[in-house]
């Protein structure tokens, strides 16, 4: 699998297209008919577009979870050479999509809350999984840096001494509203640069849109903090990659942040089009 190869040697920043997603009213419906083009087609539109793993969510259908994730997984990889991150905190539903998924999946996802902890850290002990870890502890979603940080350590250190390589974890330190509170948006950026510069070989991910939550003009937001993330280091989206402007503004953030050398994705980009908004 030529897009497992290229996953395996390492690259900069990590795409996980977030469009399978049960929650998501046509995708849904999608599922529940066992529609395998339309399924197809979106995960084929994401990888075209620069994703690196291709997320499955079937959250909504509590019965049958595990079987539609299980399904698409399958047919996923059966007609791609996609990667999946499979979505669900329900650790019997994450061991039947693995049983048929084919290379390294990535865990979305652990957190330091003791039910999730405990139930998904027997899943990913001792693998060469991927594993996403979210800031969020018993004790709720951490508000500044310092907060955030404590509970990365805690998970970083957990799942190290459970045989989960430094490089094969993802943490995210959740992104919360800006228009709740101002500070929001820096503390998470703060946060992003000391487990970067405190973890060598680390990985931080983040989806996007709850910074813009509340606000008009969310894109605009959304674009302008990545674009701020990728300075303080973070390696990792969950994204709509069919947004060509983010796209691009990744490629161009890359580029200037000196993570693209001889500028070589961002002159590949250029001749493909995609700073053709």
């Amino acid at each position: 699998m030529l897009r497992q190869q290229a996953l395996e040697r390492g690259q900069q920043m990590i795409v996980v297209g977030e469009l399978i997603n049960a929650s998501r009213k046509a995708v849904g419906a999608a599922i529940e008919a066992q529609d395998a083009g339309y399924i197809l087609q979106v995960a084929r539109d994401q990888m075209e577009a620069g994703a690196d793993y291709i997320d499955v969510n079937a959250g909504i259908f509590v019965d049958k979870e595990g079987d539609y994730a299980e399904w698409m997984v399958r047919l996923i990889q059966e007609n791609t050479d996609a990667v999946c991150s499979l979505d669900s905190p329900d650790p019997e539903v994450l061991t039947q999509a693995l049983r048929v998924h084919q290379g390294t999946a990535m865990i979305n996802s652990i957190s330091l809350e003791k039910e999730r902890y405990d139930a998904i850290i027997p899943i990913v002990a001792g693998t060469g999984l991927k594993v996403i870890g979210l800031c969020m502890s018993d004790e709720g979603m951490p508000v500044t840096k310092e907060d955030r940080l404590k509970i990365a350590d805690k998970l970083i250190n957990g799942l190290v001494k459970n045989n989960v390589k430094l490089e094969n974890i993802f943490i995210d330190p959740l992104v919360q509203p800006v228009a709740t509170d101002q500070s929001y948006g820096a503390e998470f950026l703060n946060a992003i640069e000391g487990i970067m510069t405190g973890y060598p070989g680390i990985h931080t991910i983040c989806g996007l849109s709850n910074i813009s939550h509340g606000l008009p003009n969310r894109k605009l937001l959304n674009m302008s903090f990545a674009i701020m993330a990728v300075a303080k280091g973070l390696d990792g989206l969950i994204i709509n990659p069919l947004d060509r402007q983010i796209m691009a503004g990744l490629t161009a953030a890359e580029t200037l942040a000196g993570r693209d050398e001889y500028c070589e994705k961002y002159l590949s980009a250029f001749r493909a089009g995609r700073f053709e908004l």
